[in-house]
């Protein structure tokens, strides 16, 4: 998703002179594009992500529109209360790039695993919260958000050849995509574990249940309406995120559910603790935790059966 990104952004940079980036001492091979083309509007601030934010800051209250680029832990987690006090606060329009959401960079271990930051974000007001599911929704993503007024994070990952089937690129703020109808339940899921999710629905398939299939792109603005429709069309619903089951999209979907009082078992698919950390590929994790699209149809097979013998 990242070079997708970039390059549409050296687009965007081409016709609006306001567009800058900021790096923390990353990108090699990736921001070249834009560093080649737009030397005078590129800056490597080293490795210090408060001072990036910082600056950023003071640059969009001059009327700029910077984008600042990090690992997801490194660009949110360590300048946080810069976030808060200076473009949220202020609702400047700073753009927060957190690369290798979930397990992306999972051979660095835990301080390299972003398992909060939806959470972290979707809790500041004001803030758009926006997590791509493929590299030509990313694109579609950057032009329909990049010149919003408020600030902006949006969670990318590697990923620059995988296609979420039923997608196509497409993308609308505040608006959930239904990649596949079904009947007997609905997953919903975000970024790049959106292709385990799919997967998943295709073994279920092949036993003869049918699945759902909704992305939530958007998790701020959040799509409260059109996420309670879906929901109350559906007795079991399953939230999939590569990400800690508290604050993202599992608890977005349970708020909707208990707010609206809709009659549906909701099962939070995700990162519950991290007692056992584990360091390994992004694939040996989605299976430690259960999100491998083998994990996932279990799940929804073990609570179909549930929901069967309770009746």
């Amino acid at each position: 998703m990242r070079k997708a990104f970039v390059n549409t952004l050296v687009e965007l940079a081409a016709k609006d002179e306001r567009v800058l980036l900021l790096t923390g001492d990353l990108g090699y091979t990736v921001l070249e594009p834009f560093i080649e083309k737009f030397p005078d509007r590129f800056f490597n601030v080293g490795v210090a992500e408060q001072n990036m934010i910082g600056i950023a800051t003071g640059l969009a209250e001059s009327g700029f529109i910077p984008f600042v680029y990090s690992i997801a832990t490194f660009a949110l987690l360590r300048p946080y209360e810069f976030i808060r006090n200076g473009p949220v606060l202020h609702k400047l329009a700073v753009r927060i790039i957190g690369l290798g959401g979930g397990f992306e960079y999972g051979p660095a271990g835990i301080t390299h695993h972003a398992l909060e930051d939806l959470g972290v974000t979707r809790l500041q007001p004001g803030m758009a919260v926006i997590a791509p599911s493929d590299f030509q929704q990313a694109r579609s993503a950057l032009l329909a958000s990049w010149n919003l007024p408020g600030p902006v994070y949006y969670r990318l990952g590697k990923d620059e050849k995988t296609v979420i089937p039923g997608l196509q690129g497409k993308f609308e703020l505040g608006k959930p995509q239904v990649i596949r109808e079904g009947t007997d339940l609905v997953i919903l899921t975000c970024g790049g574990i959106a292709c385990e999710a799919y997967a998943a629905t295709e073994i279920l398939a092949s036993k003869g249940i049918s699945t759902e299939v909704v992305l939530v792109s958007t998790l701020s603005p959040a799509p409260i309406k059109d996420l309670a429709g879906i929901l109350e069309n559906f007795p079991l619903a399953l939230t999939v995120e590569a990400h800690y089951t508290t604050g993202g999209i599992g608890s977005l979907v349970s708020e909707i559910i208990a707010e609206k009082n809709i009659p549906c078992r909701l099962v939070r698919c995700g990162v519950d603790s991290t007692k056992n950390v584990a360091t390994g590929s992004q694939a040996y994790l989605h299976k430690k935790y259960n999100l491998s699209a083998d994990a996932l149809a279990k799940q929804v097979i073990q609570n179909l059966r549930m929901r069967r013998v309770n009746r």
